[in-house]
């Protein structure tokens, strides 16, 4: 296997870009200006000097080591008009002679400063928007999203953690929801190729840190809310509240939310726009809460290729279908993304004559609870989940279809939230029969210290659980594709779709679904060919 760092997927930008008055920019934006402002045009605006194009507006931001100003001369070598920054990014920056935009927050302003740029704010015209929300199912819901609308016959855009796409094109993804900048250029690329409906996955921590400023989304779905990325909040409440301001009038038009967590109730209640409810009773933290919702999902049949679902609305309303992966919370994701399709102006006849005609859900789903083994054998899923709850709901999920035994493959992050690591753990070897305990990204941390907190966390739990432990997990799967057999399962959680790992600093090429078919393959079983592109050669 290759050690050779992967690049970085590009910054996209529209084929025919925005002609600008860098003087109009400042008159709407500046609190002063350095140089001279007028007769300069911008073509566009980036943070990051990589992925600069000449013509446009260099932003640079304070940063947590250095300010970003410091790279105004390499901004101004690769062709830049004009820098747009803080006093204090002046005062660096002064000396390349640009033309220098100051404001007091180029962070807080980069959203409004981008859609005025790309004429991408609520004001303009754009596809529909629909944006999701939660701790576990955003990629999900966007995938399933897409694939229902591309049934309807909708050209579609879709930005998540997994990928990008724009009316077909596909584009591996850099960040769960790309910087404003890069967010307001991607929505005028798919305007420009006639998207009409994009799918888009907001992270809290997109909200945080302003990625999502200056757009309007016309639906805001919300999934659930667990245990997770208390490394960037303080505790469950602030992670709560993070997520809280995409359900304003200012962020989204309606909202479509998920009853079958506990905050799911509370986001209901803090929300400033229309609200429609959907929950699963089977799966939900309350399943009375969850039977009040205005659409109620039943899990009818589940299989190793998908789970077979009803949803109940109102005026009588009712759906059967069947999403293609296994999981009740799965179905309760499928519903949430039609409701969301129906609340964003679909009609419900035109919706379901669309999936009756197909009979299910035509949707890929990357790394999330993916089969990538065949017909004979064990059955090998490959899953992105890497919280207890979402370990909790998949696990249960596979052993429903598994005849018998189920292994559980993980590692967990290092330099991120480490106080989730004991629950994973624990839910880890509760819900399985065999638990391998392998490496993951131990970015900076040491993978056996992450190793040895997990191991210890699942024997103080279960003490008389088989638990292995195997590094790397390139022999991690080895050794759990050599411990089961026929009509076992293994579930390898955490990798997902994700193309590399990161081992100090250094993003290595790496792909567990790869090495799952690969560890299968050399055990004598058969495996289908991939949906996705193999990064290295036998």
């Amino acid at each position: 296997m290759s050690t050779t760092q992967p690049s970085l997927p590009p910054v996209l930008r529209p084929q025919h870009p925005p002609q600008r008055s860098l003087a109009d920019l400042a008159a709407r934006f500046a609190t002063a200006t350095r140089g001279d402002t007028a007769n300069v045009t911008v073509t566009g605006i980036t943070l990051a000097t990589a992925d600069l194009r000449a013509g446009e507006a260099f932003v640079a931001i304070q940063g947590v080591n250095q300010h970003g100003a410091v790279f105004a001369s390499t901004a101004a070598e690769k062709g830049a008009v004009a820098i747009i920054t803080d006093e204090a990014g002046a005062d660096i920056a002064g000396n390349t002679g640009l033309p220098i935009v100051v404001v007091d927050d180029p962070r807080g302003v980069l959203g409004a400063l981008s859609a005025w740029v790309y004429g991408t704010g609520a004001d303009d015209t754009l596809p529909l928007l629909l944006a999701t929300t939660g701790t576990n199912g955003k990629t999900s819901v966007s995938h399933l999203l897409e694939g229902i609308l591309t049934q309807l016959d909708v050209v579609t855009g879709l930005s998540s953690t997994a990928e990008r796409h724009i009316a077909g094109e596909v584009i591996v993804s850099r960040l769960t929801t790309p910087e404003a900048s890069e967010m307001h250029a991607l929505l005028a690329l798919m305007r420009e190729r006639d998207v009409e409906a994009v799918a888009v996955e907001v992270s809290a921590q997109a909200l945080s840190r302003k990625r999502v400023d200056g757009i309007v989304f016309d639906v805001a779905g919300f999934t659930n809310l667990s245990h997770d990325h208390l490394d960037d909040y303080a505790d469950m409440a602030e992670y709560f509240a993070a997520k809280l301001p995409l359900f304003r009038p200012d962020r989204a038009r309606r909202a479509v939310i998920c009853l079958d967590s506990a905050s799911g109730v509370d986001v209901v209640a803090a929300s400033e726009v229309p609200v429609v409810t959907v929950g699963t009773p089977e799966i939900a933290a309350d399943p009375s809460v969850a039977e009040t919702a205005d659409w109620v999902v039943t899990i009818d049949e589940e299989h190793q290729r998908g789970t077979l679902f009803t949803m109940t609305g109102p005026e009588g309303k009712t759906l059967t279908t069947t999403v293609p992966v296994i999981g009740a919370h799965m179905a309760a994701n499928a519903a949430l993304a039609i409701v969301m399709i129906l609340e964003g102006g679909y009609t419900w006849e035109r919706i379901t004559a669309s999936l009756d005609r197909d009979g299910r859900i035509n949707a890929y789903l990357p790394g999330r609870t993916e089969l990538v083994s065949g017909d004979e054998g064990p059955a090998v899923y490959v899953d992105f989940g890497h919280t207890p709850d979402a370990f909790e709901k998949t696990l249960a999920a596979i052993r429903h279809v598994t005849p018998g035994k189920t292994l559980m493959l993980f590692g967990a992050d290092g330099d991120r939230d480490a106080t989730k690591r004991p629950d994973m753990a624990r839910t880890a070897v509760e819900g399985s029969d065999i638990l391998v305990v392998t490496d993951h990204h131990p970015r900076l941390e040491d993978p056996a210290s992450i190793r040895a907190t997990l191991v210890g966390s699942a024997r103080r739990a279960q003490p008389d659980a088989e638990i292995h432990e195997h590094s790397p997990p390139e022999a991690a799967i080895v050794a759990a594709v050599g411990m089961v057999g026929e009509g076992d399962a293994i579930l390898w959680a955490g990798p997902g779709h994700q193309d590399y790992r990161d081992i100090r600093g250094v993003r290595t090429p790496y792909s567990a679904r790869e090495l799952a078919r690969r560890a299968l393959r050399d055990a004598g079983w058969p495996v289908p060919e991939p949906h996705w592109p193999v990064p290295y050669p036998d």
